[in-house]
């Protein structure tokens, strides 16, 4: 159980500094062009937001944890890549598809997911370790 909690906490704080990266730096200048599709400063949920990285995070991890037999650094990265691709398509061409977003944002976020979730699959490679990995 300390290992899995340990795997929480890593994978939301890296998370959260990615997303710190992708979302305040790389995407800076086109949340800017495109102001109007997103809630002013003041009125964005950002609390809700830490939450909703927290319950991910959670849910990244226990999917691994019960549903990967073979933990090994190898399955723990071809994990995050897979679910990063699952989940960035949705998220970035799904809401380019019915949203005016750019293609640029659309991309990033796709790309931004499968970075993140492979970033995440390394990690728990390294804390969630098989019986016979040391």
């Amino acid at each position: 159980m300390k290992k899995f909690l340990l795997a929480v906490v890593a994978v939301f704080v890296a998370w959260e500094v990615l997303d710190f990266i992708i979302y305040t730096m790389v995407l800076a200048q086109q949340y800017k062009d495109t102001a109007s599709l997103w809630r002013p400063e003041g009125e964005m949920k950002m609390g809700l937001m830490i939450i909703v990285t927290l319950i991910s995070s959670v849910a990244f991890c226990y999917l691994y944890d019960a549903f990967v037999k073979d933990k090994s650094m190898n399955n723990a990265v071809k994990f995050g890549l897979v679910f990063g691709i699952g989940t960035g398509i949705g998220m970035g061409y799904g809401t380019y598809s019915v949203q005016p977003i750019t293609y640029m944002i659309a991309f990033t976020w796709f790309l931004g997911t499968v970075i993140e979730s492979t970033v995440a699959g390394f990690i728990l490679g390294l804390i969630l370790k098989g019986e016979t990995e040391g």
